[in-house]
């Protein structure tokens, strides 16, 4: 659902960077988020339950039960959140889907197969699909509607329409010149006799 960037004020506010459309309806109060943090944190293995999602300069700022200090609060900076979900639930829109719905979707371009889908990364300007391909390796794609058309879950496909270059070395075609011909090349030897 998101990730803890750093600790917020003196009271146990956590700034956060947002995964969902949808905060107001996954960030209330109550809710319980699995943490993503490294084995040795103290936090591993552990879950928060989230008392307050307050707004600041149209960031979000976290409030957890428990987390009371700017130190405790500290000792969250850079956790993920996650939330235990049904698979099959919907999002509730049509153009909007889960990450582990998209993760090994068939990637196909003009009905032919490129790749798999291997992660979605949540980036501030846009998200990306990484795609795995068997010729060039991980290949990054925009996940917008001009490059990423048509997503068919059922089907197990996701529809792209890249520009040249990005699944395939752009190809080169330049003109190679022909050398001058011998006769243009040469001066003509003077009529001296």
């Amino acid at each position: 659902m998101g990730r803890i960037t750093k600790a917020h004020g003196l009271k146990g506010g956590l700034k956060l960077e947002l995964y969902t459309d949808d905060p107001d309806r996954r960030f209330t109060h109550g809710a319980v988020f699995t943490l993503q943090v490294p084995e040795d944190s103290p936090w591993s293995g552990k879950t928060l339950a989230i008392d307050e999602l307050r707004w600041y300069n149209g960031h979000p700022v976290a409030f957890f039960e428990g987390i009371t200090d700017r130190s405790g609060a500290e000792t969250l900076a850079r956790a993920i959140l996650w939330v235990d979900q049904d698979p099959d639930e919907e999002t509730g829109e049509d153009d909007a889907w889960y990450d582990h719905q998209l993760v090994g979707l068939r990637v196909l371009r003009d009905g032919v197969q490129v790749g798999t889908v291997a992660r979605v990364d949540h980036l501030p300007a846009q998200d990306l699909l990484a795609i795995d391909t068997a010729d060039r390796g991980e290949v990054l794609v925009p996940f917008v509607s001009a490059i990423v058309p048509a997503v068919d879950i059922a089907a197990g496909t996701v529809t792209v329409t890249p520009p040249t270059g990005l699944f395939e070395d752009p190809v080169a075609e330049m003109a190679t010149p022909e050398p001058p011909s011998a006769d243009a090349s040469s001066p003509a030897p003077d009529d001296e006799s």
